[in-house]
């Protein structure tokens, strides 16, 4: 289930809505393997909606130059992550619920999510050469 949510993202994240089969693909490959902050995400939405179908429930249509999300995959995709807000932090009244959905990440921006945080090497003195630590020759 977690997948075809997934989908669901990535595709709501594209500027038209739309992907090629690749792109989602790669996309889905990479936010899958992103971490336990994704999964767990796409878990707790699973949760809302066990029996989830995204094709059938007609939320993708499926072309031959790709996948593009439907007007009612994006409500249902809305409603979804709200629902799962909601149970996660309970509000205190209806104008506290948030107004807009968080933007999916694009193709980029989750590829930019896989890449590893890099260290900074600590620097080193550098030694001059034919003189001591205290720079005497």
């Amino acid at each position: 289930m977690s997948f075809q949510l997934t989908v669901l993202k990535v595709l709501a994240g594209q500027s038209a809505g739309r992907a090629s089969v690749a792109e989602v693909r790669h996309a889905v490959e990479i936010l899958m393997n992103s971490g336990r902050d994704w999964t767990d995400r796409m878990k707790r939405l699973a949760e809302h909606a066990p029996d989830l179908n995204i094709f059938s429930a007609k939320f993708i249509l499926r072309d031959a130059a790709g996948w593009e999300i439907t007007e009612e995959g994006r409500q249902f995709l809305a409603a979804l992550e709200t629902a799962a807000a909601v149970q996660r932090s309970p509000l205190r009244s209806v104008d506290d619920l948030p107004t807009t959905e968080p933007a999916a990440p694009t193709v980029t921006e989750a590829a930019k999510l896989s890449d590893p945080p890099r260290r900074r090497r600590r620097a080193r003195p550098r030694w001059r050469s034919g003189k001591d630590r205290q720079g005497r020759r």
